[in-house]
């Protein structure tokens, strides 16, 4: 088998619906003249790793106009159950031939494709092979998260997990289980740092924030990283108090 046949087909599922319970119609709002599904697909875009970028959405009438957005922007669409996100998920990656899946979330507008292709790397690169590898999200800002698994991970997960939570949160059933997985250690800033901060969107506070740094980095710096949106901050050091009381929804 030449290592071209060899190579694992990577493919990025985003999850995004409208009916969000803090802030409906988030992925939608507007930042810097563009809707936030928009920016974040459009960063995912510029990923060097991926073979495949995939929505997965749910099959309810309200997120009609996700799917259409998504489809406008050359994105492929799952739509599936609401609740089962894990068997949303396993759909998708059916639909666009995964062998290694890497998920990320819709509310987060300021990923970066640098840090993405950072995990996936280290994943395929890893020896022994893993299961299950994510960046360290008590270290870097929320906003940035991926996780990468294998799909027969992901399979088995779908056939096997009864847990609600582990229905609705599409890795628990993994990382809960490192005597069944091969679990990575998290990536963390090759600074060393710790940034306590939330750059996805849950909240209006969260909006705003983002809207800020979207809108004054965008116009000078279009392709800009996570280390630019820090170094914003560090000028405006006001702006990381707009969210700072907000609350992570997290299981890990």
């Amino acid at each position: 088998m030449s290592a071209a046949a060899a190579k694992p087909r990577v493919v990025c599922i985003s999850q995004a619906r409208m009916t969000s319970t803090r802030l409906p119609g988030k992925v939608l709002m507007d930042a810097a003249g563009r809707p936030l599904l928009a920016h974040h697909l459009g960063r995912l875009a510029r990923c060097r790793t991926l073979d495949a970028l995939v929505l997965a959405t749910t099959a309810n009438g309200t997120d009609d106009p996700v799917a259409e957005l998504a489809g406008s922007l050359g994105v492929p669409v799952f739509r599936g159950d609401e609740q089962d996100v894990l068997g949303r998920f396993a759909g998708a990656a059916a639909m666009a031939g995964a062998d290694v899946v890497v998920r990320v979330t819709a509310d987060c507008p300021l990923i970066d494709p640098a840090l993405v292709d950072r995990v996936v790397t280290a994943f395929l690169e890893s020896a022994p092979p893993l299961d299950y590898l994510s960046l360290d999200v008590t270290r870097f800002p929320r906003g940035l998260d991926a996780e990468v698994f294998t799909r027969a991970a992901l399979d088995e997960a779908t056939a096997s997990a009864t847990d609600p939570t582990e229905r609705e949160h599409v890795t628990a059933h993994l990382y809960r289980r490192p005597e069944r997985f091969r679990i990575g250690a998290p990536l963390t800033p090759q600074d060393g740092s710790v940034l306590d901060q939330r750059w996805c969107v849950d909240e209006p506070a969260d909006l705003e924030l983002v809207r800020r740094l979207l809108g004054a980095l965008l116009p000078e710096n279009p392709g800009f990283g996570w280390q630019d949106c820090c170094n914003l901050l560090r000028q405006h050091p006001e702006w990381a108090d707009l969210n700072g009381s907000v609350r992570q929804n997290t299981l890990h």
